[in-house]
């Protein structure tokens, strides 16, 4: 044997095995298919600031992992209230109306709770016609990455239930952290694994760079790479594979604009584009007092958005933002940075929501193979999927199965 457990992926998932099993002392190899590690979290240096470009939140931040393991290692983390629903100086929507808008959130989740649809089907809860139901939408998509008609009823209360309302930031970037706890093992990168194969004594992985013989495998490569069988398996997957395809990855992808110091705007303030519009973008305003505006889109915002190609999307935000502050706020933006998360080889999307009726399949994804393949992600989370904390947890519990199953003599 090469290796007592080969890593597919070095992401958060892989990244917390690694660092579990090296720490027992077991012989380890981590194999990424892209040129860089932490997969959805990537700190991406700009202008001299820490942008994320993907997850940039320590969500459920009382009982995230991460915040430890941050504030160990140095990180400055960043409390306090996000201003998400906040609207700045009340433009465009006022407070009134955002009253109604979250109040006709709160009774479609209350009706998801008390009286779910047989359907397992989020938009089902919708008030037919309802005036805030592209809010509402709009809401879904940041959230999950997908619009209500593609949710489920019971995977979204799994979350919504665990959740907590802290959401923390680290300076540093969130990708950043990830990268700095990457154990000393071996590490293959731009080095996909193209197939995975029992043997007689253990696993053989077939990757760009040659075999690898191993005990056992941890899987932790996203639901997007699965279900297009980008690697190639054994039938016994199949019913893994199955799983993923019903737990596909919603899209959310951001817009960084750079300002100058005479724009007017404040620190720490928000403005929602559109709030009849299911395709609006959210826009946080000088996060950590940067000089940036950070636009988020998601379900199908983020969609329409990849579609209509980066200089379109660009233009989009700028009309809704001049919209809201007026004409002169276009000599004061400056494009530095966008995400296309669908379109990033090997992960193609951005967190896992589950198909109406699909629910259970985080826990049929997460279930181990043989005492040879185990998997970890976030989509194999029961209630923190869609978040880097819930990857990492992910990670450490195959890391757990594999030990359980291979004691040290």
């Amino acid at each position: 044997m090469d290796f007592e457990v080969a890593i597919i992926g070095a992401g958060a998932a892989g990244i917390s095995a690694a660092r579990m099993l090296a720490s027992l002392g077991r012989k380890i190899v981590v194999i990424e298919a892209s040129s860089r590690i932490g997969g959805r979290a990537w700190t991406n240096e700009i202008y001299g600031l820490s942008i994320d470009m993907g997850c940039g939140w320590l969500h459920s931040a009382e009982r995230n992992p991460l915040v430890d393991l941050a504030r160990a290692e140095g990180f400055d983390v960043v409390e306090g209230r996000t201003a998400w629903q906040d609207q700045w100086r009340d433009l465009g929507f006022t407070p009134d109306d955002r009253k109604a808008a979250l109040e006709a959130w709160s009774v479609m989740s209350e009706r998801m709770e008390r009286a779910p649809p047989a359907s397992d089907r989020a938009s089902d809860a919708l008030d037919p016609g309802g005036k805030w139901n592209a809010y509402c939408q709009s809401l879904s998509g940041y959230l999950n990455g997908a619009p209500l008609d593609r949710l489920s009823v019971a995977d979204f209360l799994a979350y919504d239930k665990a959740a907590t309302q802290s959401n923390w930031r680290v300076r540093e970037g969130y990708g950043t952290l990830l990268g700095r706890n990457m154990p000393a093992v071996p590490l293959y990168v731009s080095c996909p694994a193209r197939k995975v194969r029992f043997t007689r004594s253990g696993v053989r992985v077939e990757t760009d760079r040659g075999a690898i013989a191993t005990r056992a495998v941890i899987v932790t490569v996203s639901t997007g790479v699965l279900a297009r069988g980008l690697i190639e398996f054994d039938p016994e997957i199949d019913d893994h594979l199955q799983a993923a395809a019903n737990l596909p990855l919603g899209l959310a992808d951001k817009l960084f604009f750079h300002l100058d110091d005479n724009d007017g705007l404040e620190a720490e303030t928000h403005l929602l584009g559109n709030p009849a519009n299911d395709k609006t973008g959210s826009y946080y305003i000088r996060p950590l007092g940067r000089p940036v505006i950070e636009g988020f889109f998601g379900g199908l915002g983020a969609i329409a958005i990849e579609d209509a190609g980066v200089l379109d999307a660009f233009a989009f935000a700028i009309e809704e933002l001049t919209a809201l502050l007026g004409s002169k706020i276009r000599t004061h933006l400056k494009p530095i940075a966008a995400s296309s998360w669908c379109n990033v080889d090997w992960i193609h999307g951005s967190y896992s929501h589950a198909l109406p009726g699909c629910a259970r399949d985080r826990q049929r994804l997460a279930k181990p193979v043989g005492e040879r393949l185990f998997f970890a992600g976030e989509a194999t989370s029961q209630s923190d999927f869609s978040t880097a904390h819930g990857a990492w947890a992910s990670g450490i519990r195959a890391a757990q199965e594999f030990t359980q199953c291979y004691p040290r003599s």
